[in-house]
């Protein structure tokens, strides 16, 4: 931890740099993208995309997952989605799974996860119809690559789902990128609907 705070120490001198950036940040946000993606701390947004400050509104959760939209039920998540696209505007949302994912592998493989609950109840959320519809192989497969791929589209289908997003789709003001990042090697793919598959972007 102590490198950490030694670096938050440090920022505003190496912000300095950036000043008139930084100050105007202070007017407002927006955001060209809404990212979703893991809160593994591997990946990396601003890394992978070479965002700036202010180019990404983000949104992280175990596993990448989008709850289903429900007119009467709220969280935290939701929240984020609705302002990123009511309020800020975004016209792009990515949803980014990774390779060796913990929580997508945990499902695939039915691990016990009695000791950490909160965790169980969350992956329970994900379609583990999707999740484990590949062959037997997938199982022993430590990037989990056909499952996490299979899970971003069904978050994909999960956000269609959203009243606003629904609309802006319609509109054309909007646009779903799947987005599959190999940790291993750096790569991104992205999902190609006319194929089907994930290709390098």
């Amino acid at each position: 931890m102590e490198p950490l705070i030694d670096r938050a120490r440090a920022f505003p001198q190496r912000a300095g740099d950036a000043g008139r950036e930084l100050t105007n940040l202070a007017a407002g946000q927006a955001p060209q993208a809404l990212f979703i993606t893991c809160s593994d701390s591997r990946v990396v947004p601003s890394l992978i995309t070479g965002a700036d400050p202010g180019d990404l509104f983000e949104l992280r959760t175990a596993g990448n997952i989008v709850p289903a939209h429900h007119p009467d039920t709220t969280s935290g998540e939701t929240a984020t989605i609705e302002y990123a696209v009511e309020v800020l505007g975004v016209r792009d949302i990515v949803v980014c799974g990774h390779s060796h994912c913990g929580a997508v592998g945990a499902v695939v493989r039915g691990d016990d996860l009695s000791v950490v609950p909160a965790v169980d109840a969350w992956l329970r959320t994900a379609d583990h119809q999707v999740l484990r519809s590949g062959d037997e192989a997938e199982v022993f497969d430590p990037t989990v690559a056909g499952p996490v791929q299979r899970h971003v589209l069904a978050q994909l289908a999960r956000l269609r789902a959203y009243p606003g997003i629904t609309r802006r789709l319609t509109e054309g003001r909007i646009r779903l990128h799947g987005w599959f990042y190999e940790i291993h090697t750096g790569l991104v793919l992205s999902h190609r609907p006319e194929s089907g598959l994930f290709l390098p972007l």
